[in-house]
């Protein structure tokens, strides 16, 4: 296997074997980083956004934000597997059809995730400088990771497939099954949340409304604040599934995952015991039933 690559950071982006050992390394101690928020009282977007001078537009700021996430996989993906494989690899059939599926699967939720969200919400918070390098910088090193793995540093051949932990056929298939699960929920509590915004909107006579917040009533939203989160947790529980729990990169999403949103909907759910008051809260979770 090659000890450098070459590329737009020539060893980094794609990045060679033992950077991305490094990696993979350092990226399981991001939820250290995110315990932080338990201890910050501000958070820079959604309801406890703020006026800055260091605010950028919503949608705009949303989808540069997102998009270098699955943008870095595919050019790992791209640029890779040419440096690293064996030439009789690349000569057949490249890639194994999981390894692209996976791929497809981080590509279809980032489609959604960073291209059409912003576009389908009514309006969107500004949102702080701050918050937009912490999540491209998110972003960049879990599609490094995990476009890397994907990429020929995890299983490479079906061999390795049949020869990993939990690569069976079967457990890919009930991985893939509850990611599509995660991904429909997803989409459907945050269309509920868009439809408090459009019901408004339809109340107001110029149709322009910028704050406005309801108690959602729909799916999840009866037992817990932030299904939305919780579904999402879902999804990528899936992926990692699917993958193997071999995995280290997938294995890491969901746990980095977790640590910067728990915080965020623990908050939240402060945030609507203060606005509407205990009574109307009373009996719903934060995020995850019968826990938090």
């Amino acid at each position: 296997m090659a000890t450098s690559t070459v590329g737009l950071i020539n060893n980094w982006l794609p990045p060679s074997r033992a950077n991305y050992d490094l990696i993979i390394s350092l990226w399981k101690w991001f939820p250290v980083a995110a315990s932080l928020q338990w201890l910050i009282p501000w958070y820079g977007m959604g309801k406890t956004s703020v006026t800055s001078r260091l605010n950028l537009p919503g949608r705009v700021g949303w989808l540069a934000m997102e998009c270098p996430g699955f943008l870095t996989l595919l050019y790992t993906l791209r640029t890779l597997p040419s440096q690293t494989l064996p030439h009789h690899l690349l000569a057949t059939d490249g890639l194994p059809w999981q390894n692209k599926v996976l791929a497809g699967l981080f590509v279809l939720h980032y489609t959604y995730r960073a291209i059409l969200f912003p576009f389908l919400q009514p309006s969107m918070s500004p949102l702080h400088l701050i918050i937009f390098l912490s999540g491209v910088s998110f972003q960049v090193i879990n599609g490094l990771a995990i476009g890397s793995w994907l990429g020929g540093y995890g299983p490479a051949t079906q061999a390795d497939w049949a020869s990993q932990s939990g690569g069976g056929t079967m457990q890919f298939a009930v991985g893939i099954a509850l990611f599509y699960v995660g991904l429909a929920a997803n989409y459907y509590h945050d269309d509920e949340l868009r439809e408090i915004r459009r019901r408004a909107q339809r109340r107001n006579r110029n149709g322009k409304v910028e704050k406005h917040y309801e108690i959602p009533q729909a799916g999840l939203f009866k037992v817990m604040l932030y299904p939305h989160y919780f579904v999402e947790w879902v999804e990528w529980f899936g992926f990692w599934m699917a993958a193997g729990w071999g995995c280290v990169p997938a294995r890491s999403f969901v746990l980095n995952e977790v640590a910067a949103m728990l915080p965020r909907a623990v908050k939240g759910k402060k945030w609507y015991v203060d606005r509407f008051g205990e009574e109307k809260v009373k009996g719903r979770w934060a995020v995850i039933p019968g826990i938090w």
